[in-house]
């Protein structure tokens, strides 16, 4: 009842729910058939473009000469109607020598040999498949083998109940004559074959044949209903015989084949050797009993075959998704509860009806033709239910609300005696009913909401734009955690195989996601691997086109903000440049003048202090980052400076597990915050000796500055802005700060920064 996108024993990489894992080349491209990756196009450049295009061709040939043979079939051109006794009456007639027997009721028709037909309701069914009796089958297609070969003469007399007596020359109908009904369905027969042709070639397989299978045998129904809408009084000689074993045998071998087709998809069931024999071997023996007429009650065993078939295949979908939660088991299960509940509901009012003529006919012919409308629509639609599948379901979905609204309003004539009016209004009513609550019920499965908001998603874009700026080799895993929360999967892997954009792959299943390169954030930039997404929202929902468009508007957004983020960047760190630059040459050479005309050597010390200050500021403006082991040896020897031109002691210690870079900001808050420390020692607590030690350990940032000098309970300071700048510094880096008393005396500040990374 699908397609089949990969073999049976294709190995699938062992991943628990939820994990990550890195995938080589090779391993990805078995995973990837697994996966049912679809042949690219380039590949229907040869044979198999070939081929399909000589089906499609044979196809369309074999359509013409159907519609050539049926044109040239004799009529009478008139249109019949069954009345409420079971006569045949003259509704309208084409011909001008029947025009005045138009209302009379039709008794039999005789051929040039004289021997008369006799003519009832009975006559007026298209097809001995919908006819539950089988003495009443066997009189059908007597009848349709005498009216055949009476229209087959030069003349033929119509006989009515009046003791009229006509006699008409049959015509061909010609190719004007078969009607648009003829040529919509047959038009609809051929697109179900090309798909199935389709599929077929770009796997070959198994379960592509299977739903191959099942394709071209609802594409030989249409066709077999397509002629049947061409018929007034009788089939061409001999066809009526096909038409009643071979459309038996279609339905109840596409019920088979559904059984087949959910055992060995979406996933291969155990066991699944003996489900496929049992199905097939009542399949067979169904067929050849039905065949040699050895199967009393033909249309009732066939009606329960096709129902107990496709109630297996649901049990076999139900147990599928509990044992994988693939989520096409449960789309594929309510598409089979909706086929099945309107099967179950057209046989329930054909066997209601059996009796009333005119009730019956119009169940027969318009609810079945309805109903195989509507599951040739499902084959079309499932090899495209993660693509663009809009119009194909809402069309499937109007064909079987059709049938229910068509059977209902018969039954309720047949079981009911409701009037005309009462009978439609009521089966309006409860098919609207019944299509709301049946499209809301598919669409749960195919179109899950994302447990994201618009509020939420923003920020994580932002987070992830700030830390792939930073450390682009974490972008894999920010995506993941990303997508992870927003498509909630059962399994999310990273593998290294290159792919163009987002793709849905299989039946909607699993969703590939190439992953940005936010090394070079270009719109044509080569991928860094991509993100597999398997089970969307715990296996309940299929991943569809708009799945696949939603992450990659979001990638683009967040490449965007990287590149935005680093062409502000770009702006920052030249206006630092010229910044530094305009310091140097204009402050700088005011003040070396300065220091040159000193009146005291004390003022000549003071500006050559300050520009050394200006010397370390314009350096850390004009640099685009320092490591921490050059930030320290500066500050360091800057604080030595300070602290010996006060004649007090610096002991230094540090220690730093990594290297690491620190952006302007980090780098300018800690000068600050080491010197405004240093300055309070020399100058409020008047210190002798101060001690700094500085550590990096993982993540996490400690400094400690310990003085000697007089100061005193630290808790009742008030912070001006001297201590509240360094509050306000520690906080921009995520830090906090901590001053206390020690002893014997002195004042210990404490800087801690648990999660220590560069900000710019």
């Amino acid at each position: 009842m699908t397609t089949a996108p990969h073999p049976p024993q294709d190995p699938t990489p062992p991943t628990l729910p939820g994990s990550e894992a890195l995938l080589s080349t090779g391993q990805w491209n078995a995973y990837d058939r697994s996966l049912g990756r679809q042949s690219p196009a380039s590949h229907w450049l040869g044979w198999r473009l070939r081929v399909l295009v000589a089906t499609a061709l044979l196809g369309c040939l074999g359509v013409f000469c159907l519609a050539w043979w049926l044109a040239g079939q004799p009529q009478l051109g008139a249109a019949w109607r069954a009345t409420g006794n079971g006569q045949v009456e003259l509704n309208l007639a084409s011909d001008p020598a029947l025009k005045a027997a138009q209302g009379k009721t039709l008794v039999a028709l005789s051929g040039p040999d004289g021997r008369p037909v006799n003519v009832d309701a009975t006559a007026l069914q298209r097809s001995a498949r919908w006819l539950i009796s089988d003495a009443e089958a066997a009189r059908y297609l007597a009848t349709q083998e005498q009216l055949g070969r009476v229209l087959q003469g030069d003349t033929v007399q119509l006989h009515f109940s009046d003791r009229t007596l006509l006699e008409l020359q049959p015509q061909a109908r010609g190719m004007m004559g078969l009607g648009l009904l003829f040529w919509l369905l047959c038009a609809l027969a051929l697109v179900l074959y090309g798909v199935a042709m389709a599929v077929l070639l770009a796997q070959p397989g198994q379960r592509n044949g299977v739903y191959a299978v099942m394709a071209l045998c609802q594409a030989l129904n249409l066709v077999f209903i397509a002629i049947e809408s061409t018929l007034d009084l009788a089939w061409p000689r001999g066809l009526a015989d096909w038409d009643l074993y071979v459309r038996l045998a279609l339905d109840i071998f596409t019920a088979g084949a559904t059984v087949h087709a959910t055992a060995v998809y979406p996933r291969h069931m155990p066991h699944a050797r003996w489900w496929l024999t049992a199905a097939w071997s009542c399949v067979a023996a169904l067929i050849v009993l039905s065949w040699l007429d050895w199967l009393p009650g033909k249309w009732w065993w066939c009606q329960m075959a096709c129902a107990a078939l496709s109630s297996c295949a649901m049990l076999l979908l139900t147990w599928s998704h509990r044992v994988e939660p693939n989520p096409f088991a449960l789309v594929l299960r309510r598409f089979g509860f909706i086929a099945l509940g309107t099967w179950v509901l057209l046989s329930l009012a054909v066997a209601i009806a059996d009796g009333q003529p005119g009730i019956q006919q119009s169940i027969s012919i318009i609810g079945s033709m309805i109903w195989y409308v509507f599951f040739a629509s499902l084959l079309l639609l499932i090899p495209f239910l993660s693509k663009s599948q809009q119009v194909m379901r809402e069309f499937s979905l109007l064909a079987a609300i059709t049938t229910v609204a068509t059977s209902l309003d018969l039954l309720f004539v047949a079981a009911f005696s409701l009037g005309q009016v009462t009978s439609v209004t009521l089966a309006l009513f409860v098919s609207l009913g019944l299509y709301v609550g049946a499209r809301q019920w598919l669409l749960d499965r195919l179109m899950g909401s994302s447990v994201v908001t618009t509020e939420r998603m923003f920020e994580q874009l932002y987070k992830i734009a700030r830390e792939v700026e930073v450390r682009p080799d974490r972008t894999s895993a920010l995506l993941t955690r990303l997508l992870r929360e927003l498509f909630e999967p059962l399994e999310i892997l990273v593998v290294d195989k290159l792919t163009a954009g987002s793709r849905v792959l299989a039946d909607g299943s699993t969703l590939v996601v190439p992953v940005p390169n936010m090394v070079n954030p270009q719109p044509n930039a080569p991928t860094m691997g991509s993100i597999v997404i398997r089970f969307a929202h715990r296996g309940r929902k299929v991943f569809t086109a708009d799945d696949a468009r939603l992450t990659d508007r979001i990638f683009e957004q967040l490449r965007r903000a990287v590149a935005f983020d680093k062409a502000v960047e770009q702006g920052r760190s030249e206006e630092r440049t010229r910044l530094a630059q305009d310091l140097h040459d204009d402050i700088g050479a005011r003040l070396l003048t300065l220091m040159y005309q000193a009146q005291t050597p004390e003022m000549e010390d003071y500006i050559r202090h300050t520009l050394q200050d200006l010397k370390t500021l314009t350096r850390g403006l004009a640099a685009q980052n320092h490591h921490i082991s050059d930030a320290a040896a500066e500050w360091k020897t800057d604080l030595v400076h300070r602290l010996q031109a006060a004649e007090c002691e610096l002991t230094w210690n540090v220690g730093f597990d990594r290297n690491v870079p620190l952006g302007v900001v980090q780098w300018s808050a800690l000068t600050r915050v080491l010197r405004e420390l240093a300055n309070n020692a020399l100058a409020h607590a008047r210190a002798t000796r101060v001690d700094i030690a500085m550590t990096l350990q993982g993540d996490r940032f400690e400094l400690m500055v310990r003085d000697n000098g007089i100061g005193r309970n630290p808790a009742a300071w008030s912070h001006g802005l001297g201590l509240g700048g360094i509050r306000k510094r520690i906080k921009q880096l995520g830090g906090e700060v901590e001053w206390r008393e020690v002893v014997p005396q002195g004042i210990e500040c404490r800087v801690i920064i648990a999660r220590f990374r560069p900000t710019d």
